[in-house]
């Protein structure tokens, strides 16, 4: 008979995609206010945010069962890194947004292929053994910096604005939430392009509460968005329930 394990991320619900994009967004905001309001520039405040990042990752590897404060606070930082090491490329390498978008995505492509290679399976309910949990937070850093490259580059290269890059996005999440409901696409699928494109979503709406008037934005404090943005996320997690996914094993009682 088989068994259900428990995977070390949370169950895929409606609190979850909210929470992320809550996330997303606290991490546009709070790698700006690290970049650029506390002008400590795009290597050195990803080297900073590389600290945690790395010790939140050991804590989600070495801990037995999903906790909802390690994981989230991971995949915050772990959005904040990608604002500014995106950002980093983009601008300060001379990447420009169309070359790191492009270098992120094969990147991001790569380690999916390795993974399922490796695993036979790319599914986020199987993440509970060390090696997997490797594969997933990698994935999860190359598209967080992707989705930032991916938002700056619609919302400023065709003029779509930050509103207009939100509500793109926002639209192709509800076509993906549609495709779920009616159709018999891969779950797997549908979910890893609905997670990396909640993180432009994010970076759009970060951008427009932040960036000044003449750019399109609304000209909030970065510092005052970032802790509201985190008010707000810690909230949600609060009050959508917290639980693992899982899966069927093959073992038998």
């Amino acid at each position: 008979m088989s068994q259900v394990v428990l995977s070390k991320v949370p169950a895929v619900t409606l609190g979850f995609w909210i929470i992320k994009i809550l996330a997303t967004t606290l991490g546009e905001t709070g790698g700006d206010t690290a970049s650029m309001s506390f002008e400590l520039g795009y290597l050195l405040s990803t080297t900073i945010f590389v600290v945690p990042l790395v010790g939140l990752i050991a804590l989600q590897i070495v801990s037995e069962k999903f906790h909802p404060v390690i994981y989230w606070a991971t995949i915050a930082i772990s959005t904040t890194i990608g604002t500014t090491l995106a950002d980093f490329a983009d601008r300060s390498l001379g990447m420009g947004y169309a070359g790191g978008a492009t270098s992120l995505l094969v990147l991001l492509l790569a380690t999916l292929a390795i993974w399922y290679r490796v695993e036979g399976s790319v599914s986020v309910t199987s993440v509970n053994k060390p090696r997997v949990e490797a594969f997933y937070w990698l994935t999860i850093i190359f598209s967080q910096t992707l989705g930032t490259a991916l938002g700056d580059w619609l919302a400023e290269t065709p003029g779509l604005g930050y509103v207009g890059a939100a509500t793109m996005f926002a639209a192709v999440l509800v076509m993906l939430a549609l495709v779920y409901w009616f159709s018999g696409v891969s779950r797997v699928l549908l979910f890893w392009s609905a997670f990396i494109l909640t993180r432009p979503l994010g970076a759009s709406l970060g951008d427009f509460l932040d960036k000044p008037f003449e750019e399109g934005g609304m000209a909030f404090s970065r510092p005052l968005a970032t802790v509201l943005i985190a008010a707000v996320m810690i909230a949600a997690i609060w009050f959508f329930p917290q639980r693992a996914g899982s899966h069927p094993s093959s073992e038998t009682a």
